[in-house]
């Protein structure tokens, strides 16, 4: 596991640091097709694949030239782009497919668009809430751009990612169930996955909708500011900070209640 973290976390580097020159926000954020790779390797390397692309991340911004007090939020919300992605796929009831990623049928395209959709709201939240701390950026407009960026990618270059390397993982003994002990993967409950995984997906997008509302709303940032027009300073909002606060500690409240790595993928067969 720590030998994928690290082949992970270098593949996404290289896989970044190329588009660095498509920036949407020039410094912050740019074009990255790249993102659709926490998604679906999520559902391969588990673990190994969130850790790898929250470090990936961070060294293509030291080597692409845009580290800054912002790459630690960076960090933290590429983590949970691979994370959300294994903790959810199977355990939201009508809306899994409870068949292996394989992407070979229209539920299971159905069910990684939806976790695409939460995986890009998640990270959209915690890396523009961070920037809006910072007062670098407005909450609403960052995490906009994000998350449309990352959606678009993900949802698009996931499926035919997992659909050629799936089988050949999973035949290889490389799926992160196969290579970590029983004692790894804790028993959860079924109702534990579904609270925790529900929980997940529940409030990443709502801190994504729910910040965006208090950006228009109580902030007063114009949603038709073109991308050309944000500058730097023109974040901090003490509200923006009060509920980004409370997101993210749900957040890691629903992690901790899914008790470590789910073993779930196995019932599949």
């Amino acid at each position: 596991m720590i030998a994928l973290t690290a082949v992970i976390a270098a593949v996404y580097m290289t896989a970044l640091i190329p588009f660095k020159g498509f920036a949407i926000v020039p410094g912050f954020t740019e074009v990255r097709p790249a993102i659709a790779l926490p998604v679906a390797l999520g559902l391969l390397f588990g673990p190994a694949t969130a850790w790898g692309a929250a470090i990936g991340n961070l060294l293509s911004d030291a080597f692409g030239g845009t580290l800054s007090a912002g790459s630690a939020f960076g960090f933290v919300g590429n983590f949970f782009s691979g994370f959300v992605a294994y903790k959810l796929w199977g355990h939201l009831g009508p809306l899994s497919s409870n068949e292996r990623p394989t992407m070979r049928s229209l539920p299971q395209l159905a069910e990684f668009v939806v976790i695409s959709f939460v995986s890009a709201a998640g990270t959209a939240a915690i890396i523009a809430w961070g920037l809006d701390l910072l007062g670098l950026f407005p909450f609403s407009l960052f995490a906009a751009i994000i998350a449309f960026n990352n959606f678009l990618a993900a949802a698009i270059l996931g499926p035919p990612i997992l659909y050629l390397l799936y089988p050949r993982i999973e035949s290889a003994g490389l799926l992160y169930m196969d290579i970590l002990d029983e004692r790894d993967l804790p028993d959860v409950s079924p109702r534990n996955r579904r609270i925790a995984a529900s929980g997940l997906a529940t409030v990443a997008a709502g801190w994504l909708v729910g910040g965006t509302v208090i950006g228009i709303t109580v902030v007063g940032i114009p949603f038709d500011i073109p991308v050309s027009g944000i500058e730097p300073g023109t974040g901090g909002s003490t509200v923006q900070a009060a509920f980004g606060a409370v997101a993210f500690v749900l957040l890691l409240g629903f992690s901790a209640l899914s008790a470590g790595w789910f073993a779930g993928e196995r019932e599949f067969g």
